[in-house]
Parts: structure tokens; C-alpha cells; sequence
């Protein structure tokens, strides 16, 4: 390949990558609104639903007037000659106006029913376009890693293998404070207001007085609906920005993320560490645990395996990791590594950080996935 104008490349380099992040702010912008909207409706479920449970034990109420006043039209009715008129008259009234005012209720019930089915549909269609645009913000942060490190490939061609690195750094540090940024929105926004929810829940499992079995029910499976999406936005936040990975570095981050793993599946995780245990550099730790992370991601949703064990070593040149699982496995890398965003990622990230990556893998024994990356002298 001839070379290139430094200042040329330079330009496109910043104007694609310019280009690509104001997609990406676009696309978590439609999220957000998409976002928003879903919560609003979810309230207006939650009051519909109160609307509806107050109807209905008004609808109970007036069916139980409405036949004594029935029985009283039949007992005057029987005995004409013993009531006077006006009795007689007052109680073709009552039971009119009873009637009349039961009628009202039913229909009122009736409109509110077609009203909550369709908030519920409402909601349910947020939901998705929600979940899709989540998808789509990802796959396009995978893109713009992607991206960038191809650009950097061709930047190593002009500069030197030190300005390469450092591009490839920058990078990172801007997808980790893009990840610490949205971590923070989601933590002050979905995850206090799904909080709230689950709060006022409870209350109105306590204050609904008809139709109890029903009620709870319903209820009870709404909270534990908002308790699971409670549960699913803080996993969100943690892998978006463990705190632990500034503050404890790799290792500890690594043990929390296998205790969850082993909490919330059915995998079993180990792990061992070799040499001496270090701080390293801010983007090598970060690089290092996203390349462990997806690996083990890889593992507990496709692998279908019982045991995954990690082995990390510390050496004064180099650090290496060792991810290895017991699972169904795959007859051939090329079978998933066009297709995978997240072994995409891995070896984007390998890359930048100037390691090398191998994945091996055997129909029905399980997988290995390989990492080294050098350190500086």
C-alpha cells in the first residue's frame, strides 16, 4: 500500500469517527424517548388498573342495592293494599334510579377494561422498541470499535508503533467514559423509578379491597416483573462501568463477576491467580476484563456448560488469561467468528492493546480462549 498524507488521513479519520458517534448519541437519544414514554405508560397502567379495581367494587355495590330494591319493588308489589302510594312510588323509584345508576357503572367498567388492554398492548410495544434500540446502540459502539481500530491500522502504517498504541488507547478511554456516563443516567433514572414502582405496588396490594385473589394476583406478578427489570438494570450498569475495576483493580473485578455469574446460573466458576497480583495500567485493565467479560458472556449464554474456570497470569513482561469451559463447543472458529460481535470485539480490543488472542474449541469438550497482552518496561 503506498503512503498516505498524514494530515489527509488524519481528516478522515476524525470525520468518520465524528460521524459514527453522532449516529450512536442519535440512536440513545430515540432510546431515551422510547424510554421515557414506556414509564409513562407503565403509571397509566398502574392507574387504570386502580380506576378499574374501584369500578368494579362499585359495580358489586350497586348489584347488591339493586336487589334488595328488587325484593323491596316485589314485597309492595304483593302487598299493594297494605303500603300507601307513595310507598309504592318510592319504591319503583329506588329501584329505577338503581338500575339506571348500575347500568352507568357497567359501561363505565366496560371502557376502562378496553382501556387497560390497550395500555397494557401499548406498553408491551414500548417494551420491544425499547429492548431494540438498546440492541441497536450496542451493535453500534461494536461497529465504532471496530472502526477505529481498523483506522488505526492504517495510522501504524505512517506513524510509529508508540502513536499507535496511543490511538488505540484514546479509544478506549472514550467508550469507558461513554460507559460511565449512560451507567449514571440509568442508575439516577430506570433503576430508582422501577424501585418506586415496586413500593407503591405493595401499597396497592394492601388498599384493594375486591376481587382480592385476583388483585394480589395481578399485583404480585407485577412486582416481581419490576423486580427481575430492577435486577436486569443493575447488571446493566455493572457492565457498563464496574466500580471495582478503578477502585480494586482486575482481579477483584473478576471474582464479582463470576459470583454473579454463579448466582444467577447454573454454571460454576473458578478462578486462579499466578504470580504476583498487580495494578496495571488503566487501559490494560480495562481491555483485559471487557475481552475476560465477553468471554465469559459467550459462556453462559451459548456454551451450555456446568464449570468455567479462569486463570490469570501475573509476569513481569507480559500478563496472560485463560478462560476455559466444560461446554458443547464448536467444530470450527470460522463457524461463529464472521457472524459474533463479541469475538469481534475481543480481537478489536486484542489488538489495540498490541496482545494476541486464540480461541480453541472442540465439538462436545468444551472451549479455550487465550489472552496475552505485553506490558512495558
Amino acid at each position: 500500500m503506498k503512503n498516505l498524507d498524514a494530515k489527509v488521513l488524519d481528516k478522515i479519520v476524525k470525520g468518520t469517527i465524528a460521524a459514527v458517534e453522532k449516529s450512536k448519541t442519535q440512536i440513545f437519544d430515540i432510546y431515551e424517548a422510547a424510554r421515557e414514554e414506556m414509564e409513562k405508560v407503565r403509571k397509566d397502567v398502574e392507574r387504570i388498573k386502580q380506576e378499574t379495581a374501584d369500578i368494579i367494587f362499585k359495580v358489586d355495590e350497586l348489584e347488591k342495592r339493586e336487589r334488595r330494591s328488587r325484593l323491596r319493588l316485589m314485597e309492595v308489589s304483593r302487598n299493594f293494599g297494605k303500603y300507601a302510594e307513595a310507598d309504592v312510588k318510592a319504591a319503583y323509584e329506588d329501584t329505577s334510579n338503581v338500575q339506571l345508576e348500575l347500568a352507568m357503572a357497567r359501561l363505565q367498567e366496560q371502557s376502562l377494561r378496553r382501556q387497560r388492554d390497550d395500555l397494557e398492548l401499548r406498553l408491551k410495544t414500548l417494551k420491544g422498541t425499547v429492548e431494540k434500540a438498546e440492541s441497536l446502540v450496542s451493535q453500534v459502539g461494536a461497529v465504532l470499535g471496530y472502526l477505529g481500530s481498523q483506522m488505526g491500522i492504517v495510522v501504524s502504517q505512517i506513524e510509529s508503533l508508540q502513536a499507535s498504541q496511543m490511538f488505540g488507547a484514546k479509544i478506549i478511554k472514550a467508550q469507558e467514559e461513554e460507559r460511565r456516563r449512560v451507567a449514571r443516567e440509568i442508575h439516577d433514572g430506570p433503576a430508582q423509578a422501577m424501585a418506586n414502582i415496586v413500593f407503591r405496588a405493595e401499597v396497592c396490594e394492601r388498599l384493594i379491597e375486591t376481587d382480592i385473589a385476583r388483585a394480589k394476583t395481578e399485583l404480585k406478578d407485577l412486582r416481581e416483573q419490576v423486580r427481575a427489570a430492577l435486577g436486569e438494570t443493575r447488571k446493566i450498569i455493572f457492565d457498563l462501568r464496574p466500580m471495582t475495576l478503578d477502585d480494586l483493580g482486575l482481579v477483584p473485578t473478576v471474582r464479582r463477576v463470576l459470583e454473579t455469574m454463579k448466582e444467577r446460573s447454573k454454571v460454576y466458576p473458578e478462578i486462579k491467580v499466578l504470580g504476583e497480583e498487580k495494578r496495571l495500567d488503566s487501559h490494560i485493565e480495562i481491555g483485559l476484563f471487557r475481552i475476560i467479560q465477553e468471554a465469559l458472556n459467550n459462556v453462559e449464554k451459548h456454551a451450555k456448560a456446568t464449570s468455567v474456570w479462569v486463570r490469570i497470569d501475573f509476569r513481569p513482561s507480559v500478563v496472560s488469561a485463560v478462560i476455559e469451559d466444560d461446554g458443547e463447543g464448536f467444530a470450527s472458529i470460522d463457524t461463529v467468528g464472521n457472524e459474533s460481535f463479541g469475538l469481534m470485539g475481543m480481537r478489536e480490543r486484542i489488538n489495540l492493546l498490541g496482545g494476541d488472542l486464540n480461541v480453541k474449541s472442540e465439538q462436545g469438550k468444551g472451549t479455550s480462549v487465550f489472552v496475552t497482552v505485553p506490558l512495558k518496561q
